[in-house]
């Protein structure tokens, strides 16, 4: 099976916008869509809490034709049109969608973080780790959600296997981002936060893509939008992750980063593995 993530910032903007940079986008979504992958999840859609408009179905409809779609959008207390995910599945496939809440400091349950994809033999699931913040002010909270986050793949993954992914927001290893010497104390490579993923890892999940290339450097999966040169320059860090149940490592086939063109921030990952 096939499968892509991707912090889209905004699917409103991808499938509506007029800006150069959503015109990069719907290019990337047509690359996605021309994969034929068994699953697509996405991060960030920042949706309300209706969710996608006739006129986003419609447009989702036409790049995905043979598609169903599972979206979660932040609601009340959390902010409006704030994070939110969504899952695209191929119509062949019937799993049981579930919007869990993991027990996070408030208002992160709220914040439409998780969506949950249960098929006969194993879970896909997918997360968008809420961010420590500009001057780490949400970083206790953010170890608070690791741990709960932790519990809850622990809990799936004692059901049967578990094929997790999305923008984790953690630079795990010094090999995992192009400035690691300037950025020990920035969000997303933290001391904390890097052994909160240790901890996840070690609780029985593989990082497919270190799996299958363990030395590799200069792989990364987001470069800052706002820094013009930060793509043309590698200047990344790889925060979008694959995870599988470790009893699934060794059918791991393909793990890495699909190519989004001059557009910067993130960029989508792919997992292929042999269900």
């Amino acid at each position: 099976m096939k499968f892509i993530s991707w912090n889209i910032d905004s699917i409103n903007a991808a499938l509506t916008g007029t800006s150069v940079r959503a015109g990069e986008t719907r290019e990337v979504l047509k690359k996605i869509a021309a994969e034929s992958p068994d699953v697509i999840a996405i991060q960030e859609t920042k949706l309300s809490k209706n969710g996608p408009t006739k006129k986003h179905l419609t447009v989702l409809q036409e790049l995905f034709p043979d598609y169903e779609v599972a979206w979660r959008s932040s609601v009340e207390p959390a902010r409006k049109g704030y994070a939110g995910t969504m899952y695209l599945y191929q119509n062949q496939y019937a799993p049981i969608v579930t919007y869990p809440q993991i027990g996070a400091p408030e208002p992160m349950d709220d914040e439409g973080r998780i969506i949950t994809l249960e098929f006969p033999d194993f879970f896909v699931t997918e997360v968008y780790t809420p961010n420590s913040g500009n001057g780490l002010k949400r970083l206790d909270e953010r170890q608070v959600w690791d741990d709960c986050y932790r519990k809850y793949l622990q809990e799936l993954d004692q059901q049967k296997p578990v094929i997790a992914s999305g923008d984790f927001n953690v630079a795990h290893e010094e090999i995992d981002l192009a400035h690691p010497a300037n950025n020990h104390h920035s969000a997303g490579f933290t001391d904390e936060e890097r052994e909160h993923f240790t901890k996840l890892l070690n609780a029985g999940f593989t990082d497919s893509f270190r799996h299958l290339h363990p030395d590799e450097k200069g792989a990364y999966s987001w470069w800052a939008q706002r820094v013009i040169t930060s793509k043309q320059n590698n200047s990344g860090w790889r925060i979008d992750y694959w995870l599988v149940s470790d009893r699934l490592a060794d059918k791991i086939t393909s793990a890495g980063m699909i190519d989004s063109g001059e557009r910067r921030d993130h960029t989508p990952i792919e997992l292929e593995i042999d269900l």
